[in-house]
This record gives structure tokens, C-alpha cells and sequence, in this order.
């Protein structure tokens, strides 16, 4: 049993959603540079997290993803893993996820059961509803949260903005994503934006989504002692969606993936990078 497995399992390379938002959270709580102590296991429980977020989501999506050519070929449906393969990974993520918390503010250590209901949650909820986009946001909202609260125990409105920011735009990107199955989301009932209001309304969704991104940045930055380098990130996150939009039209998905996997790891890691220089 490779360990290139779970990685795959898990898409690893996706943490770069979240993380540099974490960061953000962290730094603005600070108004500096925080700790490496912090930094180091605000990174850790947030491998954890999202470890585990995503190997409950596998493990529950087998027989969707089984019954969908996309996703059949992935490590549960093609048999590269065993369901208690994924359990055991799934319990060692939220072990990781605990071993963290409990180095981090103690306030945390009661909080933590929040993001991990919502990670049980989220996946079922698509078969009921389509307001798992927001529910999903709702859960990668709370990465900036909880780094802050983490650092100082603290959750000043201009957390829960950012909180509300990176809602937003995961909403917008994931209504992006669900265009990839909307016919086979159709045959097996699964419940979306783009299967209940159809593809052109799904783009008008993720456009308000995306413009209430840059909203909630430019309130929450008003909120907070930031100079110019934060601003400029602000508007480097509107163009970079700006461009992400640009790059998809109802009718014309080709460039999709790119839209989604490569540009949204650019706007999160451009926008830390703002962040950071004005930090320092």
C-alpha cells in the first residue's frame, strides 16, 4: 500500500486552496509576524483538517463516484484502496488534527468539533440539496477563523469577514466544478446550483459569489490597520478572478480545469504574498 496513494486520495496538492488563507488569518490577527510555534501547527492541523475533510468525503462518495466515468477511476472505486483503508486514514488525519489543536489556544480545544461536523455533513448533503456550494464555502471559510482564534482565542469581526471572503469564493469556484457532472448529477440525482437553475445561472451564481469575495476583503481590510500592500492584494484577487471568469462561458468548458485548479491556487498564494509583505 503506496502512501502516494492516500496523497492522491486526498489531492494534496489542493491544501494550497486553503492554506495561505489560514496564513492570512494569522498574520492580520497579529498585525505581524506570528510565532513559528503558531505557524508550525496552525500548517499541521490544517493537514489535518483537510485530510480528513477529504478522505470522509472519498470514503462516503464511493458508489457516486463508482457510477460516474470521471470519478471511477479513483483510489476507492477502482479498488486501489479498501474502504477500511480510508477509515483507518481518516482516523489517523483527525489524530494529527487533535495533536495540533491541543498545541495551539485552549479555546480551540472546544471548538473543534465544529469543522468536523461540517466535514461529516457536507457530503450528504448534495443528495438533499443545492446548497452544499455554501455549505462547502461555509467549511474553508472557517480556515482564517480558526487560525486566528487560534493565536489569540479571539474572533473580532474582521475574522469573521475574511471567514465570509473565502466562502464566497470557494461557493463560486465549487458552482464552477459541479458543471463537470451536471448531466450525470442529473441521472443520479444529485443536487447542485447547476442541476436545480441550469449552467447560464450557475455562471450569474458564481460571478455574485466572486464579487462578494472582493466585498468582504476590501470591509474586512477597513476593519484593520493594513497599508497599501493589502490593498493591492484586494485588487490582485479581483483580476485574478476577473480572469478565472474569462476563461469559462456557459457552452464552452474547456478550460475548466484551468479555471478552477490552477487559478485558484494563484489567487490564494498571490493574495497571502500581498499579506505577508505587508506584514512585515
Amino acid at each position: 500500500m503506496s502512501p502516494g496513494r492516500f496523497i492522491s486520495l486526498v489531492k494534496f496538492e489542493h491544501t494550497i486552496f486553503a492554506l495561505p488563507f489560514a496564513y492570512v488569518g494569522a498574520f492580520l490577527a497579529v498585525d505581524g509576524v506570528p510565532s513559528a510555534h503558531d505557524l508550525l501547527w496552525i500548517t499541521i492541523a490544517m493537514i489535518g483538517a483537510r485530510s480528513l475533510a477529504m478522505g470522509l468525503n472519498r470514503l462516503v462518495d464511493a458508489g457516486i463516484d463508482a457510477r460516474n466515468p470521471r470519478t471511477a477511476s479513483r483510489e476507492l472505486p477502482s479498488g486501489q484502496l479498501t474502504e477500511p483503508q480510508v477509515a483507518l486514514f481518516c482516523l489517523v488525519s483527525l489524530g494529527v488534527f487533535l495533536l495540533a489543536v491541543w498545541q495551539l489556544d485552549p479555546i480551540v480545544r472546544w471548538l473543534w468539533p465544529i469543522p468536523v461536523a461540517g466535514f461529516v455533513i457536507y457530503p450528504y448533503l448534495k443528495r438533499f440539496t443545492w446548497i452544499s456550494h455554501l455549505w462547502l464555502g461555509a467549511v474553508d471559510g472557517l480556515a482564517p477563523m480558526g487560525a486566528w482564534i487560534a493565536i489569540t482565542g479571539d474572533l473580532p469581526l474582521a475574522a469573521w469577514l475574511l471567514g465570509a471572503a473565502v466562502a464566497c469564493w470557494v461557493a463560486g469556484f465549487d458552482c464552477f466544478y459541479s458543471l463537470l457532472d451536471l448531466e450525470i448529477d442529473r441521472e443520479q440525482g444529485i443536487q447542485s446550483i447547476a442541476v436545480r437553475f441550469g449552467e447560464r445561472a450557475t455562471f450569474w451564481v458564481a460571478r455574485a459569489f466572486h464579487a462578494g469575495t472582493v466585498a468582504l476583503l476590501a470591509v474586512a481590510g477597513a476593519g484593520l490597520d493594513v497599508g497599501g500592500l493589502y490593498w493591492a492584494g484586494v485588487a490582485a484577487v479581483a483580476l485574478l478572478l476577473a480572469y478565472e471568469h474569462s476563461l469559462v462561458r456557459p457552452g464552452d468548458l474547456r478550460r475548466l480545469d484551468t479555471a478552477f485548479f490552477t487559478m485558484n491556487g494563484v489567487i490564494s498564494v498571490a493574495f497571502f504574498v500581498f499579506v505577508l509583505a505587508d506584514s512585515l
